[in-house]
């Protein structure tokens, strides 16, 4: 096969690729991006048919690309989301090779660099960027069941409902995702069950503006890490229906049945958490506080924004909150499939360098790695709680080119050798 050289190799063409592509070429440093599939490929082949964005098109975009044909405050599908990307790939002429997998990265043996194996040939780069970003292995709870009969799919490969066996379906995971498709298969007239976790949930909007505009003036996206103990707690906000806020209370009364975390299965039957009431109470209680901080905000800046009083009232907790179901026997409740909107992890198997601890997570320093050369983008918390965004992405893809940049210079400085 044939052997190239390039001085920047890009892992991934999604939006932490684009976006690394994009300030690399700012600077005039040479680059290549690789990717396996298509452009978002992710957002293509990986998602329901009826996902739209959580956040409105004014806000989860890159600076430099308005999203064509969206109204600002509106939340931009799946397929919206996929042109967009490859719009942005055109404007800002990405180097980027389609269908192209990259196997294997390793440092070069008494050299700077560093060699690519790929299902189209060998490449040597001084440098390296994954940009996989942080949903490539769908995550389900080793807890599932071996049951013959029982329909399960990962929120990745779910689609619609006519793809799941007629029957009611267990949606366990309650953030963005699984609010979503459980809605989804309510409105198609099947039973739900949503298993819900501990979460966050804060308001769509509030006084007019939308909380992704709130944790903007209040500072929270710029935050270098999560409050302790909530390293990974979900989010559970929605942009479905124009968007709106995710209530738990509305969703039990509109018919779907809250039950709380998945802890186990036994033969038929499946066991959950006695904790259903205590993270609806948690969820309150994160919403509560973001209005709090909102209006002592307007209090201190005099900004005069509508008044929003019923915000406040959240009401009692339902039946299924104060009676909670300790287990359910999926048989006699007619249910026959699992969506396990659990989540995913990172795989950087491909990645054969010096750059991760002990539980093979990335180390690193705002995207700079342990390992000389090598630069991680598009993870969540890179740098700030706002890095896994497309917005977010494109300020951590800035600072890592100027990084790069700096790295360049060193290596070219040939100064003059003294001999004492």
């Amino acid at each position: 096969m044939p052997r190239e050289k390039v001085e920047v190799l890009i892992v991934g063409g999604g939006q932490a690729g684009l976006a690394m592509s994009e300030h690399l070429s700012a600077a005039e440093v040479p680059h290549l991006i690789l990717e396996r599939q298509r452009i978002a490929e992710r957002w293509r082949s990986e998602r329901w048919d009826s996902l739209v964005a959580n956040g409105p098109a004014w806000h989860d975009r890159f600076p430099t690309l308005e999203f064509a044909g969206l109204d600002p405050d509106g939340f931009a599908s799946k397929d919206q989301v996929a042109e967009y990307l490859e719009a942005y790939a055109e404007k800002i002429a990405a180097p980027i090779r389609c269908g192209v997998e990259v196997t294997s990265v390793r440092r070069e043996e008494g050299g700077p660099g560093f060699r690519a194996e790929t299902t189209a040939g060998t490449i040597d780069a001084d440098y390296v960027v994954a940009a996989t970003g942080p949903f490539q292995v769908p995550q389900i709870p080793p807890i599932a069941p071996d049951e013959p009969g029982l329909t399960q799919l990962h929120s990745s490969g779910y689609r619609n409902p006519g793809q799941l066996p007629d029957g009611a379906v267990l949606v366990v995971g309650a953030g963005s995702s699984g609010v979503q498709i459980a809605e989804e298969l309510l409105g198609a007239g099947r039973g739900v069950y949503l298993s819900v976790g501990p979460h966050d949930r804060p308001p769509r909007s509030y006084r007019g503006r939308d909380f992704v505009w709130w944790l903007g003036v209040l500072g929270q996206w710029d935050a270098e890490a999560p409050p302790e103990g909530k390293e990974h707690v979900t989010i559970a906000v929605s942009g479905r229906d124009g968007g709106r806020t995710v209530d738990f209370r509305e969703l039990d009364e509109r018919g779907i049945k809250l039950v709380g975390l998945t802890s186990a299965f036994d033969g038929g039957t499946v066991r959950f958490a006695p904790d259903l009431g205590e993270s609806i109470a948690q969820g309150d209680a994160s919403y509560l506080s973001l209005l709090d901080e909102a209006d002592a905000y307007l209090a201190r800046t005099g900004l005069d924004l509508p008044e929003e009083p019923d915000a406040r009232r959240l009401g009692g907790m339902p039946s299924s909150v104060t009676h909670p179901l300790a287990e359910l026997d999926l048989a006699e409740a007619g249910v026959r499939s699992i969506v396990w909107a659990t989540g995913f992890s990172t795989d950087y198997g491909w990645l054969r360098v010096d750059a991760f601890d002990a539980n093979g997570n990335p180390r690193h320093r705002r995207g700079v790695s342990s390992e000389p050369g090598v630069y991680f983008l598009g993870l969540p918390w890179l740098s700030r709680r706002g890095s896994s965004f497309i917005w977010g992405v494109w300020h951590d893809a800035r600072f890592l080119a100027d990084q790069i940049t700096i790295q360049r210079a060193y290596r070219a400085y040939r100064g003059k050798l003294t001999v004492a």
